[in-house]
């Protein structure tokens, strides 16, 4: 078994991960009352993951071959063991543990989208499910290779198909493959000065196909938009044939728009091969802003009125605010001059801040301008200017959060992730309800729990909510993180806010998609289904809840 040269067990480049300091461990202690941090618990020798054989018989593999080229097809273990899962704390754990056993029969490399055509005529024949695979960055499980009733499962990898296809600079748009990562669209842009200014966390993994699945949100997305935003068209190979959605007039009354139906549909309908994308100027001048409140509950009045006192088009690019808890975590850790910003503000009477960070972009003397007015109403709702420092900081290592999680846990510490948005009436009675349900959850079993809490992405109608928790991993990781998880989304659900709000459906929302959209949605949903896929190969047990006649054999593995 050839052993891979990326992190199989976690986040990206092994080489930007680093160990906790004394002071983020010491915290860990503090913060959970942890006093076995110290010790590392590592992932098992990649020789040792288990992993059940292909079922694939060696005629599908030549027909496979023969559509996408023999060294674009593999029933190696290698392969197969990293397109097992995504990136969810679930999926970590289990890989850590040495379980691969949902691993594809085989992973593809398609390199257009004829091939992908191709391929699904054949699972169509062959009873074979179908999961597309961008940079498998799903938090959900949305890249799980499920079969359900199927026979077997095949992972379409979409890295070969990254190029540019077209820019039409005085429209502002760009057609790119859907296998294109993020970092490689900005590298495509960035010469013809252009960006597209979506930034998610994800951002070095991530394509473009995924970002338009998923229905995603970036970190400036409060300035560019979000995915669903930027998309103006695709092409999806489907089993019941290609299907171009969206459509390139600025706007148009010609129906409902089909595009809607794709974006965010999570690979359950088709594969996206190709996207057009709306494009904006690569900004001049970039500005960094931070400043703190007394409260998180009057930071979010502030983020209210920023957007409905300020001028159009003056809200930040990057709009970002920290509960008390994540404010108090970034004081104590961030070094000294941190430390002493605390101190300062504790002077100024606010003993328990909450920190908020913003990012303009565009023409300095707009962009001068726009973060003036803004300031005249980020002070008058109370808050103390602090400087650029702490979002520059933030900048810094603004896709770094994901490999603190490997290192945790390494360490033994459970960590996960979920989020949801409310409107500005429900926003503060959200907050409170799902960070009890999880502290409640976490702490069932008698350890101590931890939340933090930020505001990513603010809209004139309300705003999102970013969870992150931690607490000593449990024997049953898996138990708990289910526990854990069904007690926030209950919440989130009884509070009246979205069950996603960036992270998508997947797996692990597909239960409360009745409550988001309602029986006959979900109706609508599958009769769309139906039409575009009608034996059920694309991406089973994703987006949209099993039925009855869904469920596969009790036999089956």
């Amino acid at each position: 078994m050839k052993i891979p040269h990326s992190v199989w067990y976690g986040w990206g480049d092994p080489a930007r991960a680093k160990p906790l300091a004394a002071g983020g461990l010491e915290y860990l202690r503090a913060t959970l009352g942890l006093d076995n941090v110290d010790a590392t618990h590592p992932p098992v020798d990649f020789a040792d993951i288990g992993l059940r054989p292909s079922g694939l018989d060696d005629e599908v593999l030549d027909k496979l071959r023969a559509i996408c080229g023999d060294a674009h097809v593999s029933a190696d273990s290698t392969e197969r063991i990293l397109h097992s899962g995504g990136k969810s704390t679930p999926d970590l754990l289990r890989i850590r543990g040495g379980d691969a056993h949902r691993a594809p029969d085989a992973v593809l490399f398609p390199g257009s989208a004829e091939e992908v055509r191709r391929v699904l005529e054949l699972c169509v024949r062959r009873r074979l499910a179908v999961v597309a695979f961008g940079g498998g960055t799903s938090v959900v499980g949305g890249v799980e290779p499920l079969r359900g009733h199927l026979d077997g499962v095949l992972t379409l990898d979409m890295r070969r198909m990254d190029k540019l296809l077209h820019l039409d600079a005085l429209s502002r748009t760009a057609t790119f493959e859907a296998g294109i990562r993020g970092p490689a669209i900005e590298a495509a842009l960035e010469p013809l000065g252009f960006t597209l200014g979506h930034f998610p966390q994800s951002h070095q993994e991530a394509t473009l196909g995924g970002y338009v699945a998923t229905r995603s949100a970036g970190q400036a997305s409060t300035g560019y938009g979000r995915s669903d935003d930027l998309v103006k068209a695709v092409h999806l190979e489907t089993p019941a044939g290609p299907l171009d959605v969206g459509s390139l007039a600025p706007g148009t009354a010609a129906g409902p728009k089909l595009l809607d139906v794709i974006v965010g549909s999570e690979g359950t309908l088709g594969v996206i091969t190709s996207a057009t994308v709306q494009i904006h100027p690569l900004p001049e001048h970039k500005s960094h802003g931070a400043w703190s409140f007394e409260s998180f509950a009057a930071g979010a009045e502030a983020l209210r009125k920023l957007r409905h006192e300020g001028v159009r088009g003056d809200m930040p690019h990057v709009c970002r605010l920290s509960d008390t808890d994540q404010s108090a975590a970034t004081f104590r850790l961030g070094g000294p001059k941190t430390a002493a910003l605390a101190r300062y503000l504790r002077l100024r009477g606010q003993q328990s801040p909450a920190l908020a960070l913003f990012l303009w972009e565009g023409d300095k003397r707009e962009t001068t301008a726009r973060k003036r007015r803004s300031a005249r109403i980020l002070r008058a709702a109370g808050g103390i200017p602090v400087g650029p420092m702490p979002a520059r900081a933030w900048e810094r290592g603004r896709f770094s959060g994901p490999y603190l999680r490997d290192e945790l846990l390494t360490r033994g510490v459970f960590v996960e992730t979920l989020e949801t948005a409310a409107t500005w009436t429900r926003l503060e009675a959200t907050y409170a309800a799902v960070r009890g349900a999880i502290l409640d959850a976490l702490e069932a079993n008698g350890g101590m729990g931890y939340v933090q809490t930020h505001i990513s992405h603010v809209y004139p109608d309300g705003a999102s909510l970013y969870f992150t928790f931690l607490g000593g991993l449990e024997q049953d990781g898996q138990a708990q993180n289910t526990r854990v998880k069904k007690a926030a989304s209950e919440a989130i659900v009884a509070a009246g806010a979205t069950i996603t709000h960036h992270h998508a459906v997947g797996i692990d929302h597909a239960q409360y998609m009745q409550a988001e959209i309602g029986t006959l949605g979900l109706e609508v949903l599958r009769s769309i289904k139906e039409t575009l896929d009608p034996t059920g190969i694309m991406n089973p047990g994703k987006l949209i809840p099993e039925t009855d006649n869904d469920a596969p054999p009790k036999d089956k593995p």
